[in-house]
């Protein structure tokens, strides 16, 4: 079985005194079984001997330590930012270049990620543990208090926001924007964690604090700068690198408008064995999942498969899994064992659309029932479109006849969704904007009692287009 490689991000400042002994322990710690590590250690400016120390270590274990060199000194942040940005791993964890906290407890910080129970591990320094150093009072309420202010605000009940010890997947950690450069970055990525709603564990670590005489480094204006970045990680939701993804995160948001989707376009058609095309993180799978004998939740994104796993990992009639919807290999072992294949809003994305459509079909039974849902209209297509990486948008022929063409049994093809057509065309065709205001999605959603309403009788076409077809064959 192939190994699985653990990043140990090492942000190093002026740290020539730890720094060997440091590097030397990360080397030697302890690891889950079926996990090998490395080192990306980010020299951030130093003036003292780091880089030389950092140097020698990464010629005498070459593989197992790169080293990044900062210019001129950016903060632990940017460091980190850095290190992130260049790790090769599945999972990261934060390791600072002084001897505060010890390695050999990386088993204990990554056995939640291991076992798919959490997206992230904070090690904290005030749960029950080991031993611990007693330092400085107004240093320890000053860590109380931001971290209950940070909880507050990312409505989570963390003993510990600032501890160093934070372990997470890679994919989500590059995932998300950090804009600090400093120590901001502990509240910031707390924050950003908690929006993105992912599953947060803490775990007991014991603690070796040093003194500003032995090259503490953290002070008072570190704590007032926190309180900034607090209240902004409170008042934006910038929780994406990718524009894409913010839009998806923006919808996400509209609960009403999802359960009025799936009421609508899903769970009239919907059998008990399931495969879903491009899950996401989940956000329809909940809904759908409930009351079928099986349900297979796929996507191509190893971030979202990351938290489909956790997300899901009490409910065993639901099985995750990588599917490239124009990769016939990926559905070899899936051939004919769904009764219904839900795809919404993923044929759109991929150049072979016939391709994407046949391969659904291989994975019905005969008789079996696809539901497809698309975006409609290419009049309207625009900034939006392009930004969530739309190849196209559909007519009802246009949909019908390649349904048709991939084997398929058209029973019937619909429209959905008239209310936000004007606003798609305003915002991505002549505004040209590359997401939506949340303002104007919170007004949408709280009105969609209203939309359901009245959404048959808006005399324009709707946004997307849904066919219900059946496989060829003999009848279930």
């Amino acid at each position: 079985m192939s190994k699985r490689l653990l990043s140990i991000i090492v942000p190093v400042y002026n740290e020539e005194e730890f720094l060997a002994t440091a590097i030397q322990r990360a080397l030697d710690a302890p690891l889950p079984q079926g996990l090998e590590s490395e080192i990306v250690a980010v020299d951030d400016g130093s003036t003292d001997s780091s880089r030389e120390i950092l140097a020698e270590l990464e010629a005498k274990h070459p593989g197992r330590i790169r080293v990044i060199y900062h210019k001129r000194n950016a903060g632990k942040g940017a460091a980190v930012r850095t290190g992130i940005e260049h790790a090769a791993g599945e999972f990261g964890i934060i390791q600072d270049a002084d001897l505060e906290y010890n390695p050999a407890e990386y088993p204990k910080v990554l056995g939640p990620l291991m076992a798919d129970n959490a997206d992230v591990v904070y090690g904290s320094r005030f749960l029950v543990a080991g031993e611990r150093r007693v330092m400085y009072y107004w240093h320890s309420l000053a860590n109380h208090v931001l971290t209950t202010i940070c909880n507050m605000v990312a409505d989570l009940n963390l003993t510990d926001m600032e501890t160093c010890y934070k372990a997470f997947r890679m994919s989500l950690a590059r995932s998300i924007p950090i804009r600090s450069n400093r120590f901001g970055i502990e509240p910031e990525i707390t924050i950003k964690f908690a929006k993105r709603e992912v599953s947060i564990y803490e775990v007991p670590i014991s603690y070796h604090g040093r003194t500003y005489e032995e090259g503490k480094k953290i002070g008072a204006k570190d704590a007032l700068a926190a309180i900034w970045v607090i209240l902004r990680g409170w008042l934006t939701r910038d929780l994406y690198v990718d524009p894409g993804a913010h839009i998806l995160d923006s919808l996400s948001g509209t609960s009403r408008f999802n359960r009025w989707m799936a009421q609508t376009v899903v769970l009239p058609y919907i059998g008990s064995r399931v495969l879903e095309i491009g899950a996401g993180i989940g956000n329809l799978t909940q809904h759908l999942s409930r009351g079928r004998k099986a349900y297979v939740a796929t996507d191509i994104d190893e971030e979202h498969l990351g938290r489909l796993r956790v997300r899901f990992r009490r409910r065993p009639n639901i099985s995750i899994r990588k599917v490239d919807l124009t990769a016939p290999e990926d559905f070899a072992d899936l051939r004919g064992k769904a009764d219904t294949v839900v795809c919404l809003n993923v044929v759109e994305h991929v150049k072979d659309d016939l391709l994407a459509l046949r391969n659904i079909h291989s994975a019905l039974e005969p008789g079996g029932r696809a539901i497809i849902l698309v975006p409609q209209d290419q009049s309207i297509y625009g900034t939006l479109d392009e930004v969530l990486g739309h190849y196209r948008r559909y007519s009802k022929d246009e949909l019908k006849s390649q349904v048709e063409a991939a084997g398929f049994e058209v029973e019937r093809v619909f429209e959905f969704n008239r209310a936000t057509r004007p606003g798609w065309w305003w915002n991505g065709k002549v505004l040209r904007r590359r997401t939506f205001g949340g303002v104007q999605l919170k007004i949408f959603d709280a009105l969609v009692p209203l939309w359901r309403r009245v959404d048959r009788i808006i005399p324009w076409s709707g946004v997307s287009v849904i066919a219900i077809a059946k496989a060829r064959g003999r009848s279930c």
